[in-house]
């Protein structure tokens, strides 16, 4: 491996690792919960938000306009699906994928008169972890650090209605680093690898599943010129499952 080709899988790399690092724990959450396709939803309502200040140029001329507008959006989501738990329990799940389903269509439809459209939809959902620079790393860090935080000083805000704005924040950073199908693959896979796992030391091989998954796929992608984030999840996949199958047998009960 050269120097130069070191140099962009690197910061790749700590993205992946960045993105672990909260969606790990974000994740099992979920998976309690029983929301599954809440990350996907709030992703796709995030991604939404991107396009609309691409589209807009008075928006897409405002600092920073490829963040908060889509964490307006986001939150916004979050809100929208926080109300539905409390209102139509029963039906969470439906109305989640509901959701996700119109969102994406109005993204599609936003776009469909645009000529960068379709790159700018690849981009969005498959991410570009390839292209990752370090200085698009200074503002992630410092959230997911500042509600990693938050949840070792409080975890029962993982509990509440707490949760939603904290995971839409979380979100919405993501799917600008890595893209929406990454996002979900990093929360839900990990989390499911270790779901029936009753012994010691859960959540630090969660993390080991995603590292793996992250290493595995870059690799893939560097060494045989894959797609960088269709490589991840396919590695994530192959490395949770693994783990489930080897924990599985480590864990009689």
């Amino acid at each position: 491996m050269d120097s130069g080709l070191f140099s962009i899988l690197l910061p790749a790399f700590a993205a992946g690792l960045l993105v672990l690092s909260t969606h790990v724990v974000l994740g099992r959450q979920v998976l309690k919960r029983g929301i599954i396709f809440i990350d996907l939803a709030i992703a796709q309502v995030a991604a939404l938000g991107a396009i609309v200040a691409h589209l807009n140029h008075d928006l897409e001329d405002i600092p920073y306009s490829h963040v908060w507008m889509p964490a307006l959006f986001a939150l916004a989501g979050a809100g929208i699906i926080a109300w539905l738990s409390r209102k139509m329990a029963s039906e969470l799940e439906a109305m989640i994928g509901c959701f996700y389903v119109l969102a994406a269509v109005a993204a599609m439809l936003l776009l469909s008169n645009d000529p960068h459209g379709a790159e700018l939809l690849k981009q969005l959902m498959s991410g570009q972890i390839l292209w990752v620079n370090w200085p698009q790393l200074i503002l992630p860090a410092l959230v997911y650090a500042l509600v990693l935080g938050l949840l070792l000083w409080r975890p029962s805000l993982l509990n509440g209605a707490v949760f939603y704005p904290l995971f839409a924040l979380v979100i919405t950073l993501s799917v600008e680093l890595v893209g929406v199908y990454l996002v979900f693959s990093t929360l839900i896979l990990p989390a499911l690898a270790l779901n029936k796992y009753n012994g010691r030391f859960a959540l630090g091989w969660a993390y080991l599943v995603g590292v793996l998954g992250y290493v595995a796929g870059l690799w893939a992608s560097a060494s045989y010129d894959l797609p960088s984030g269709a490589a991840i999840v396919a590695t994530l996949a192959l490395s949770a499952l693994l783990f489930r199958i080897l924990l599985s047998f480590s864990d009689p009960r």
